[in-house]
Protein backbone atom coordinates (compact mmCIF):
# COMPACT_ATOMS: atom_id res chain seq x y z
CA UNK A 1 0.00 0.00 0.00
CA UNK A 2 1.68 3.12 -0.96
CA UNK A 3 0.43 6.61 0.48
CA UNK A 4 -0.34 9.79 -1.01
CA UNK A 5 3.25 11.45 -1.24
CA UNK A 6 4.33 7.97 -2.15
CA UNK A 7 1.83 7.78 -4.86
CA UNK A 8 3.15 11.73 -5.82
CA UNK A 9 6.91 10.56 -5.99
CA UNK A 10 6.35 7.32 -7.77
CA UNK A 11 4.46 9.35 -10.55
CA UNK A 12 7.01 11.97 -10.79
CA UNK A 13 9.75 9.06 -11.12
CA UNK A 14 7.95 7.40 -13.97
CA UNK A 15 7.33 10.43 -15.47
CA UNK A 16 10.82 11.11 -15.66
CA UNK A 17 12.13 8.02 -17.01
CA UNK A 18 9.64 7.91 -19.42
CA UNK A 19 7.17 5.72 -18.31
CA UNK A 20 3.69 6.70 -18.75
CA UNK A 21 0.73 5.43 -19.21
CA UNK A 22 -0.73 8.07 -21.96
CA UNK A 23 -0.21 8.15 -25.54
CA UNK A 24 3.22 7.92 -27.31
CA UNK A 25 5.72 10.63 -28.06
CA UNK A 26 5.45 11.77 -31.26
CA UNK A 27 8.59 11.12 -33.16
CA UNK A 28 11.19 13.66 -34.48
CA UNK A 29 10.29 13.60 -37.97
CA UNK A 30 6.41 13.68 -37.07
CA UNK A 31 5.18 16.37 -39.02
CA UNK A 32 2.89 18.57 -36.19
CA UNK A 33 3.22 22.12 -35.53
CA UNK A 34 5.80 24.52 -37.51
CA UNK A 35 8.92 23.84 -38.47
CA UNK A 36 10.12 26.02 -35.06
CA UNK A 37 7.81 24.23 -33.30
CA UNK A 38 9.17 20.65 -34.08
CA UNK A 39 12.97 22.10 -33.53
CA UNK A 40 11.86 23.67 -30.21
CA UNK A 41 10.23 19.75 -28.56
CA UNK A 42 13.04 18.05 -30.22
CA UNK A 43 15.31 20.31 -28.32
CA UNK A 44 13.87 19.43 -25.48
CA UNK A 45 13.51 15.27 -25.48
CA UNK A 46 18.03 15.91 -25.15
CA UNK A 47 19.05 15.41 -21.89
CA UNK A 48 21.61 18.69 -22.61
CA UNK A 49 18.35 20.41 -22.35
CA UNK A 50 17.25 18.90 -19.40
CA UNK A 51 15.22 15.74 -20.37
CA UNK A 52 15.75 13.48 -17.69
CA UNK A 53 16.06 16.40 -15.04
CA UNK A 54 14.09 15.42 -11.88
CA UNK A 55 14.23 19.30 -10.80
CA UNK A 56 12.31 21.77 -13.13
CA UNK A 57 14.00 23.65 -15.48
CA UNK A 58 13.27 26.54 -17.05
CA UNK A 59 14.80 28.11 -20.17
CA UNK A 60 15.19 31.84 -21.24
CA UNK A 61 16.98 34.13 -24.24
CA UNK A 62 16.72 31.01 -26.49
CA UNK A 63 18.19 31.58 -29.94
CA UNK A 64 18.29 29.46 -33.40
CA UNK A 65 20.43 30.15 -36.85
CA UNK A 66 19.07 28.99 -39.86
CA UNK A 67 18.58 27.35 -41.96
CA UNK A 68 21.93 27.43 -43.53
CA UNK A 69 23.71 25.48 -45.83
CA UNK A 70 26.73 23.85 -44.73
CA UNK A 71 28.51 20.82 -46.77
CA UNK A 72 24.90 20.51 -48.77
CA UNK A 73 23.16 19.76 -45.55
CA UNK A 74 20.39 22.37 -44.17
CA UNK A 75 20.98 22.82 -40.58
CA UNK A 76 19.87 24.86 -37.79
CA UNK A 77 21.53 25.84 -34.39
CA UNK A 78 19.54 26.10 -30.82
CA UNK A 79 20.99 27.69 -27.72
CA UNK A 80 19.48 28.95 -24.92
CA UNK A 81 20.31 29.90 -21.04
CA UNK A 82 18.57 27.09 -19.01
CA UNK A 83 18.31 27.24 -15.20
CA UNK A 84 17.22 25.17 -12.66
CA UNK A 85 19.35 22.07 -12.87
CA UNK A 86 22.61 23.64 -10.75
CA UNK A 87 22.51 25.92 -8.20
CA UNK A 88 24.33 29.41 -9.29
CA UNK A 89 25.53 30.04 -12.71
CA UNK A 90 22.88 28.83 -15.50
CA UNK A 91 24.17 26.26 -18.01
CA UNK A 92 24.05 26.88 -22.05
CA UNK A 93 23.45 24.06 -23.57
CA UNK A 94 23.40 24.44 -27.78
CA UNK A 95 21.90 21.78 -30.01
CA UNK A 96 22.79 21.58 -33.94
CA UNK A 97 19.84 20.28 -35.88
CA UNK A 98 19.72 18.56 -39.82
CA UNK A 99 16.67 18.85 -41.71
CA UNK A 100 16.54 16.45 -44.64
CA UNK A 101 13.41 15.87 -46.45
CA UNK A 102 11.16 17.03 -43.64
CA UNK A 103 12.93 14.62 -41.19
CA UNK A 104 14.59 16.74 -38.43
CA UNK A 105 17.77 14.92 -36.63
CA UNK A 106 20.43 16.42 -34.14
CA UNK A 107 24.51 16.29 -35.10
CA UNK A 108 26.45 15.41 -32.01
CA UNK A 109 29.84 17.43 -31.55
CA UNK A 110 29.38 19.74 -34.55
CA UNK A 111 28.83 23.19 -32.65
CA UNK A 112 31.73 24.65 -34.73
CA UNK A 113 29.74 24.75 -37.28
CA UNK A 114 26.94 27.15 -35.76
CA UNK A 115 29.84 29.95 -35.27
CA UNK A 116 29.37 33.09 -37.39
CA UNK A 117 25.61 32.61 -38.26
CA UNK A 118 23.63 35.07 -36.86
CA UNK A 119 20.95 34.19 -34.89
CA UNK A 120 17.04 35.44 -33.60
CA UNK A 121 15.07 35.03 -30.61
CA UNK A 122 13.35 31.48 -30.32
CA UNK A 123 10.72 32.03 -28.21
CA UNK A 124 9.12 28.65 -28.77
CA UNK A 125 11.81 27.10 -26.45
CA UNK A 126 11.90 29.77 -23.88
CA UNK A 127 9.57 28.48 -20.30
CA UNK A 128 6.73 30.85 -19.71
CA UNK A 129 7.89 33.38 -16.58
CA UNK A 130 6.23 31.51 -13.29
Amino acid sequence: MIGRRGAGLLAVVLAAGGCTTGTATPSPTASTGSLRERIAALALRQVEFGSVSLIPVRFEHSRIAGPFEDGGRQLYCVSTRMKGRTFGKPERPKLVVRETAGALSILRDEEDVCEGHRSEPFPELDSPAA
